[in-house]
């Protein structure tokens, strides 16, 4: 059966959120009273796909989730959004990768604690390649390093540009970089990567070691940092009253994702990437505060902004 292409594809985790709003979050040892609960889908890629058909694209997701309840919420949430998950694979006796998330609403700022079954890791034999390349862009995680290693490699072969967002130095990660063309992952990844304090100097020393196109790291509310074409690229935050920042940097690469698409220079992906992981922290859940183009374009036009000027000023390096 010949498979209709997509607009991105995209290989990774999705997730289960189990929800807490507490009034602030207390000392080690303290108790807190819970405001509210809730349960909700989330997880990096498929999070990042939910986004990127909002804002219009067609997407394809490769995963597993579990039998169980969680399982069931998080396929519902993606046949709702209209993302196609034909090869997603449901585990027989198995829970769905879950996530327990204390979101703080002093501040926005939430802590997760989360827990996957080892036989929800998606093996290479598991993919398809024809699935792959009938796509325009390829998004992974780097999870599951030698299945993304291989999609990426077959979307390579294909002029197929590949986007990741890493935020945890997995095992054999290293086989996975050299393949990635948009590498935009945590601070703290990056940091952890090149083995340095200075973000300039972990994205020059990234970016020549695995010969990546573009590196950048998020920056929470300071925004994000790019080195594209031998330049430093700064797109400051924007300034929002903050509910929840789960969810943030999966909304930022699906607006990336469909920047890219879209053929926009650099600094306007960046912008509108920002502007939307910022909308998105204003409503609980991962993908609680996903908004449309016009509503983030309208926060780039207006919207105050975080501007770090240790960044602003490093800049002209």
């Amino acid at each position: 059966m010949r498979l209709s292409s997509v607009d991105v594809v995209g290989v990774g985790l999705n997730a289960t959120d189990v929800f807490y709003l507490v009034p602030n979050y207390p000392a080690l040892g303290g108790k807190v009273r819970i405001i509210s609960s809730s349960v909700q889908p989330g997880g990096q890629v498929a999070t990042a796909l939910v986004a990127c058909r909002r804002l219009g694209l067609t997407a394809r997701y490769f995963g597993k989730v579990g039998d169980d309840e969680g399982g069931r919420i998080q396929l519902a949430s993606l046949a709702r959004e209209g993302v196609d998950a034909r090869h997603t694979r449901v585990v027989p006796r198995t829970p769905n990768q879950v996530g327990v998330i204390v979101v703080d609403r002093s501040t926005g700022e939430r802590t997760v604690f989360w827990d996957r079954h080892p036989r929800l890791a998606l093996r290479a034999s598991e993919l398809s390649r024809d699935a792959i390349v009938s796509a325009r862009a390829l998004h992974l995680d780097g999870c599951d390093v030698a299945a993304c290693r291989v999609a990426a490699r077959w979307a390579r072969a294909a002029g197929i540009p590949v986007v990741a967002d890493l935020d945890t130095v997995y095992s054999k990660i290293e086989n996975l970089l050299p393949l990635v063309d948009y590498l935009v992952a945590s601070t703290g990844f990056l940091l952890a990567l090149a083995r340095v304090k200075d973000p300039f100097r972990a994205l020059g020393l990234v970016a020549r070691e695995y010969h990546n196109p573009a590196v950048g790291m998020t920056l929470g509310e300071n925004g994000a940092l790019l080195l594209w074409r031998g330049k430093f690229i700064y797109s400051p935050g924007f300034v929002v009253e903050a509910v929840d920042t789960t969810g943030a940097g999966d909304v930022f690469h699906g607006a990336f994702v469909y920047g890219l698409l879209a053929g926009w220079e650099m600094p306007r992906i960046l912008d509108f990437s920002n502007a939307m992981a910022g909308l998105n922290c204003m409503a609980l859940g991962a993908r609680g505060g996903i908004k449309s183009r016009s509503e983030a374009e309208l926060l780039m036009r207006r919207g105050p902004r975080y501007v770090n000027r240790a960044y602003v000023v490093s800049r002209r390096r």
